[in-house]
């Protein structure tokens, strides 16, 4: 649970099990982290934090009554969701949530994907940062309708921000959809936005090991962009690497190795949408 907002939804393990499945449920047990290999290792031991019941720690808060309180948050954002999923289904819009950490890119593949599009789908974007609005002037600078978000402190997008920013937009029928989250690879994972896909984009500037340190973002997630391949000659990065381990996470997880630089892996991200689009408007209700 985010300590800012409260969001979360559970927790994601690679391997292991987690020590509040074994907890009673409801009972009121006061946090205390568990500390691995203390006894055998000090200096490499673990503080686990995310341990208890609730997958966090707050303090002042029993794990009975953060699990309480994100349950309450996470009803009322699915409420909104469902809200947002029958309106965008009832007009066959392919709606897509693309999260990511700060700087994966993005924006800058957000810009070189509509402006590949060639205004050939009618579409709308939905950029949401905490301050500014210098992603939502990038998207406009293509020519598309875009609405910025600002969050303030909340570090993610939530589904009532969504709804609203849709009623403004005044979306057209069998269009697209995209929502560019906060830069965040934890507190969005847990939020549904009433989207069709949430889509994880990691760059090889990163990490290939960001899969298995925030599991629950790309076990959220249908579809991996792998970004800025581009620069793979010039990195110690194993891409083979960074995909199995999605792949231990979320057996499930589609990948598209990309580069909005080199155009490398672009038409098959773009027929990737272009389909989805279609089965959006194939699947409208009347």
């Amino acid at each position: 649970m985010c300590t800012t907002c409260g969001c979360g939804s559970g927790q994601t393990l690679i391997g292991g099990h987690a020590l509040r499945q074994h907890r009673k449920p409801g009972a009121q047990v006061h946090y205390r982290a568990l500390v691995k290999n203390v006894a055998h290792d000090p200096v490499h031991a673990t503080i686990d934090f995310g341990a208890g019941p609730a997958g966090a720690h707050a303090p002042g808060l029993s794990q009975a009554r953060m699990v309480k309180i994100e349950r309450d948050i996470l009803s009322k954002n699915d409420a909104y969701a469902n809200e947002n999923r029958s309106y965008l289904s009832g007009h066959g819009i392919f709606a897509l949530n693309l999260v990511s950490s700060p700087g994966s890119g993005k924006t800058t593949l957000l810009v070189k994907s509509i402006n590949a599009l060639g205004g050939s789908l009618p579409l709308a974007v939905i950029e949401g940062d905490q301050q500014t609005d210098n992603d939502a002037a990038r998207i406009r600078a293509t020519g598309a309708v875009a609405l910025q978000i600002n969050t303030g402190k909340g570090c993610h997008l939530d589904a009532h921000m969504v709804g609203q920013a849709m009623q403004q937009l005044n979306l057209q029928d069998d269009s697209l959809l995209l929502i560019e989250n906060v830069g965040n690879l934890v507190c969005p994972a847990g939020f549904d936005l009433g989207e069709a896909h949430k889509v994880a984009i990691l760059s090889v500037t990163e990490g290939e090991d960001k899969p298995l340190k925030y599991p629950d973002m790309f076990n959220a997630a249908d579809l991996m962009l792998l970004n800025k391949c581009d620069l793979l000659p010039y990195l110690d990065f194993d891409a083979g690497l960074a995909v199995e381990n999605a792949r231990r996470v979320n057996p499930e997880i589609q990948v598209i190795r990309i580069s909005a630089t080199s155009g490398e892996g672009m038409e098959a991200w773009l027929e990737w949408i272009r389909a989805g689009c279609r089965k959006a408007i194939a699947a409208k209700r009347p």
